[in-house]
């Protein structure tokens, strides 16, 4: 992970600026985080020291069940909270959360700015709307897995884990996540690189037709 300081966090701070979502001024707390790929934002069951902001990039989200089992659970995307949770519950377990793409955040304290974040109506107005469209989103995912064939709900899992036109995810992870065979995602798979919209490369697969993918994928947001 890298602090950006001076000059160019001051150009982070002014073209993402959100300011409008506090009532106080936040800028003069907010240090501005870059992570590699395959990085942990925060570790599981570590609790973060920052509400964070994500400005560019993605990650994902992950638990480790009691079995020992790990689970892919969401995707974290621009403009997205990360340890929003974590800000409201002091006794909370903390989810792993590792980037799929070079991601950069605003982390804001927690040890100045939880008070003044807990008593700001504005922010919290901003935060209820965020973790009711989450939850939305959830909620939808769950009715999506009998509503659509794989081929849309893979088309999507594709583009959310990709970085740009590499596409990686373990298949046990995708069974898992979208609650389908391994036979099942594989003959899916063959068929999107027959189709032409993936070439496998190896371990991965670079998405060629990442447009028929959008295509498939919208079919989620149109039901």
């Amino acid at each position: 992970m890298e602090i950006y300081k001076g000059e160019k966090r001051q150009r982070y701070l002014e073209e993402y600026s959100i300011g409008h979502l506090f009532s106080f001024p936040i800028e003069e707390f907010i240090e501005v985080h870059k992570y590699k790929r395959d990085e942990w934002i925060i570790q599981e069951g570590m609790r973060p020291d920052y509400l964070f902001y994500v400005i560019e990039g993605k990650a994902k989200v992950y638990v480790t069940h009691q079995n020992g089992k790990v689970s892919l659970l969401s995707f974290i995307k621009a403009k997205d909270f990360i340890g929003e949770m974590e800000l409201l519950n002091r006794i909370y377990y903390t989810k792993g959360i590792q980037t799929t793409t070079e991601t950069i955040c605003f982390a804001i304290p927690l040890h100045s700015c939880r008070t003044k974040m807990l008593e700001d109506a504005t922010f919290l107005r901003e935060l209820a709307m965020f973790l009711s469209a989450k939850s939305t989103k959830m909620a939808a995912k769950y009715a999506q897995s009998s509503s659509f064939p794989l081929e849309n709900r893979l088309a999507d899992f594709i583009l959310q884990t990709a970085d740009g036109e590499t596409y990686k995810e373990k298949h046990v992870t995708v069974c898992d996540f979208l609650g389908v065979s391994y036979r099942h995602l594989l003959y899916v798979l063959t068929q999107f690189c027959e189709k032409g919209y993936l070439q496998k490369e190896g371990r991965h697969y670079r998405i060629l037709q990442q447009n028929t993918l959008y295509e498939l994928a919208g079919m989620l947001l149109n039901e």
